[in-house]
């Protein structure tokens, strides 16, 4: 009986040892400009994101901070790389889009790939450029 006890309380203590899998966070940045656009665009605008990824939860969180321009509407764009366009992946929610811009959504495995892949990219819209005026390309932060 006593063996059986410290067979059970070791394999518990292998378990804590180990821990249930742990979530990870990645960061990620970008820097948002005319001359990211495709084609490029002359903006005053300019911009910074920053997002990190829990990956137990799949949650994408970010903040999108920018000047020199009044944006219509934002979106996380993918996949593509730069240089090419692509469809919205993940819309910024709400009509408040004043900076600091700040959301989170859960992501799919593919789109997950794509973010850390590098194929993602923030793109803020104006009313002059209803196609995107400043953009940047989402890659991983030190």
């Amino acid at each position: 009986m006593r063996q059986a006890s410290w067979l059970i309380a070791t394999i518990i203590g292998v378990f804590l040892l180990c821990g249930v899998a742990q979530a990870e966070q990645i960061n990620f940045k970008a820097d948002l400009s005319g001359a990211s656009e495709v084609p490029p665009v002359t903006s005053a605008g300019k911009g910074t994101a920053t997002a990190a990824l829990d990956t137990a939860s799949k949650t994408l969180s970010w903040t999108v901070t920018y000047s020199g321009l009044t944006p219509t509407a934002g979106h996380i764009h993918g996949p593509a790389a730069a240089g090419t366009n692509a469809g919205v992946l993940v819309p910024f929610s709400g009509t408040n889009l004043a900076s600091p811009i700040k959301g989170s959504a859960t992501l799919t495995d593919a789109q997950i790939s794509d973010l850390e892949a590098g194929r993602t990219y923030i793109n803020l819209h104006t009313a002059d450029n209803k196609g995107g005026e400043i953009r940047g390309q989402l890659v991983r932060a030190p």
